[in-house]
């Protein structure tokens, strides 16, 4: 029986390097909001970087353009090698209900190279998530030069709490996805060296 990778290894890079690059989105991202809160917290400053507002914005752009660079890379190589396609697909609304219910109840069977239904909506949602945060954050960027794309998400200052909402989206997933991990750790060492699984005869890779 022959044997393919649960996790190629374009998956795996770029998997890793979006967890380094997030880590110093978000602790930089949470020193820009700390300058000029949307409510009535801040975040602390032990979990920032930059030390003041120009250096955390420095910190911010940097690590902006290597997890869009990143991100882009994911989403070409995922439509191009089905990756999309074969794992992320199909999903229905009674699916997620089951396999939610499963979850809940710790009885849901964890099937090595196969994402679940909630998984499956999970990684729909954060890739949505993620062309919302590109696309507001642009807006806030450069509110002059992209004026149209301010007036479409209703305003500089809307486009502000499009961006946190779609970072407290993106943080929710991390939150779970490490839960999930924690709960079975079994599925991290095949992240790390891509792991193996049997191929039934008469299948390729892009069934």
């Amino acid at each position: 029986m022959r044997k393919k990778s649960i996790h190629p290894w374009p998956v795996r890079l770029t998997h890793w390097l979006n967890a380094a690059c997030m880590v110093c989105m978000f602790m930089s991202g949470w020193a820009i909001y700390n300058a000029s809160p949307l409510f009535a917290f801040r975040f602390p400053v032990a979990l920032t970087v930059g030390g003041w507002l120009g250096g955390s914005l420095a910190w911010h752009f940097a690590f902006m353009w290597l997890l869009f660079i990143n991100g882009l890379i994911y989403v070409l190589y995922g439509l191009i090698s089905r990756h999309f396609k074969r794992d992320f697909l199909p999903i229905s609304v009674h699916a997620v209900k089951h396999d939610l219910t499963d979850a809940l109840r710790f009885r849901l069977v964890h099937e090595k190279g196969v994402y679940n239904a909630v998984q499956r909506l999970m990684y729909w949602v954060v890739l949505a998530a993620g062309l919302l945060i590109v696309i507001s954050g642009l807006a806030i960027w450069k509110p002059i030069q992209l004026q149209e794309l301010v007036a479409l998400l209703g305003g500089y200052d809307v486009a502000r709490y499009v961006h946190f909402a779609a970072m407290a989206v993106i943080g929710a997933f991390i939150v779970v996805h490490l839960a999930l991990v924690l709960l079975v750790p079994k599925t991290l060492l095949p992240m790390i060296t891509g792991g193996v699984r049997p191929i039934e005869s008469g299948r390729t890779d892009h069934d």
